[in-house]
């Protein structure tokens, strides 16, 4: 399916990617598919998440975030911007969104953050897998004046297997990577986006991340 049947669905995406651009204010100074999966006919509101002793963690979706030390949380404030009468909980939800310095703080350098989203699979008619999202996503970042650094591939934490698109936006005399991975899970996409000011910073950012422990099945009863 093209780009077109998914662009009414970026409104959630776009409000994220504009938070965390709005964020970053320095001075002057071999593509593989994922298999499809099948959304079920009725899905829960996602576990939000919460932070505790700087490590973020999620039941719902079964993954953890291990922040770095002294970084900013915004994630309620992000989220509440984001929410309007259309946003269902059900269909989108900010998980976490944390910077390395406080957004409205001027600095020399890229504003690190890490942004972790779920959408409903609905929300994208005719989504069949993961890499089918970097369609609009790609879309998207390149309106926000990024380049495609890789197209998706496929990228392995722990034992989850995801898919992987990186990307690069200039500032100045600075560069902003981003790299976004994207997992599909219970009826949502779940977002992973790293934001950094090169690529071996971005690396260094997901490896805070880890999969594993997932709510039990007796949790939905």
């Amino acid at each position: 399916m093209g780009i077109r049947g998914f662009r009414h669905s970026c409104i959630f995406l776009l409000m994220v990617l504009a938070g965390v651009l709005h964020a970053q204010s320095p001075t002057s100074s071999s593509s593989t598919k994922s298999k499809p999966r099948s959304e079920p006919p009725q899905i829960s509101a996602p576990d939000p998440g919460s932070i505790a002793n700087g490590l973020y963690h999620n039941s719902f979706f079964g993954f953890d975030y291990k922040l770095h030390f002294g970084w900013v949380d915004r994630t309620a404030g992000m989220r509440e911007d984001s929410n309007d009468d259309s946003n269902d909980p059900k269909k989108s939800i900010l998980l976490l969104a944390a910077f390395e310095h406080p957004p409205e703080v001027a600095a020399d350098t890229v504003n690190s953050a890490v942004v972790v989203a779920a959408e409903a699979v609905s929300s994208y008619p005719g989504l069949q897998n993961a890499e089918q999202y970097f369609g609009p996503l790609a879309e998207l970042t390149k309106s926000k004046g990024f380049t495609v650094v890789n197209e998706p591939y496929e990228f392995r934490v722990g034992a989850a297997q995801l898919v992987r698109g990186d990307f690069s936006k200039p500032l100045g005399s600075l560069t902003m990577h981003q790299s976004t991975l994207v997992i599909i899970e219970k009826g949502f996409v779940v977002s992973f986006t790293f934001i950094a000011g090169s690529e071996d910073e971005v690396d260094l950012l997901i490896e805070g991340l880890s999969f594993g422990r997932k709510e039990t099945p007796a949790a939905h009863k």
